[in-house]
């Protein structure tokens, strides 16, 4: 589990096609101490197993699913990437509860900067508008976020100056895509709810 509170900004070195895969190289010296392999870390909010890692830098393996269901698949050496180590027992929940399981893709659309903060307007599936509220969380690459606008097909987010100096997010254009996980507790509510109305339905 992750909290959506990124480490540190990342970035890809290497990239290895393995046909219906491939093996990604990131640079990365704070969320490699301490690694080993099979750690989980974070990247652009999915959930990616260590499998080789020195001081600075480790690899990991991303299978055709992930490549297609999430935004990772349009990263090249160079890119950028924020990466969170696992939410670490007894410590502090600084964002909200994050899986690391991407939901679906977003498209940033338009940002407007004022004078000490940023809008960022994202495009959102159709499938995935009912989970999103204003002021409740968003995961967005991987960082934790409050939803300022939601619409059906779209949300807006505030981004304060450090989270656009210590993000990707400080550098997507209009047109860039982003990983989007809702909020699971508003998934596991309407499971309930919907297991509940099918109950109640079946005993009259």
């Amino acid at each position: 589990m992750f909290t959506g509170i990124v480490e540190e900004l990342g970035e890809i070195t290497a990239v290895e096609n393995r046909g219906d895969s491939s093996r990604f190289r990131l640079r990365g010296p704070v969320v490699t101490q301490g690694a080993q392999h099979g750690d989980s870390i974070a990247v652009n909010g999915v959930c990616l197993t260590v499998v080789e890692h020195e001081d600075d830098w480790f690899t990991a393996d991303v299978m055709a699913e992930t490549l297609q269901r999430s935004s990772l698949g349009a990263l090249t050496v160079g890119s950028r990437v924020n990466l969170e180590r696992p939410m670490a027992v007894g410590a502090r929940l600084g964002g909200h509860i994050v899986q690391g399981h991407v939901d679906g893709t977003g498209t940033v659309l338009e940002r407007k900067p004022s004078e000490n903060w940023e809008i960022v307007k994202i495009s959102l599936p159709a499938d995935l508008s009912r989970y999103v509220v204003e002021k409740g969380s968003i995961t967005v690459d991987g960082i934790s976020l409050t939803v300022v606008d939601a619409g059906l097909d779209h949300f807006t987010v505030s981004l304060i100056p450090t989270t656009l100096a210590l993000t990707t997010l400080g550098h997507k254009q209009a047109g860039d895509p982003v990983n989007l996980e809702v909020d699971v507790i508003a998934k596991y509510v309407e499971r309930l709810l919907g297991d509940r109305g099918a109950s109640q339905g079946a005993d009259r």
